[in-house]
């Protein structure tokens, strides 16, 4: 396999499109609310252990500037990933699949979840 085609891998030099950068996105969405259940868990199971701290939790979230920026990025990352899921069902069943759709699509995903991006943070703040 002696092949002359030039080999780049340096990442930083490579411009992704936009449904790319969508798709990678997506993934790291995923994993930022796999690891967020980590602090929603926990925020549930104070607020349901007793009256007490129910109130803990509810001071921490109008209080603590960093609780509202956990659940204003938590709540950040549901909305792409979410909005960002529908794009991929909607390739499923075969609807946009031409590279014209996916870049439409990928500019659709990413100005719905700009909008409920920012609900969400007029609504945690």
């Amino acid at each position: 396999m002696n092949s002359k085609r030039p080999v780049n891998l340096d990442l930083s030099t490579i411009t992704f499109p936009l449904p790319a950068l969508t798709s990678i996105a997506h993934r790291i969405t995923g994993v930022i609310l796999f690891i967020g259940l980590v602090f929603a868990f926990w925020a549930l199971d104070t607020s349901l252990s007793s009256p007490q701290g129910f109130e803990a939790v509810r001071d921490a979230l109008a209080h603590n500037v960093l609780a509202k920026l956990v659940a204003w990025g938590l709540l950040s990352a549901l909305a792409f990933h979410f909005v960002a899921g529908i794009k991929h069902l909607l390739m499923d069943i075969d609807i946009g699949v031409t590279l014209e759709g996916g870049v439409r699509k990928a500019q659709i995903t990413v100005v719905v979840s700009a909008v409920l991006v920012i609900l969400a943070g007029v609504w945690v703040w």
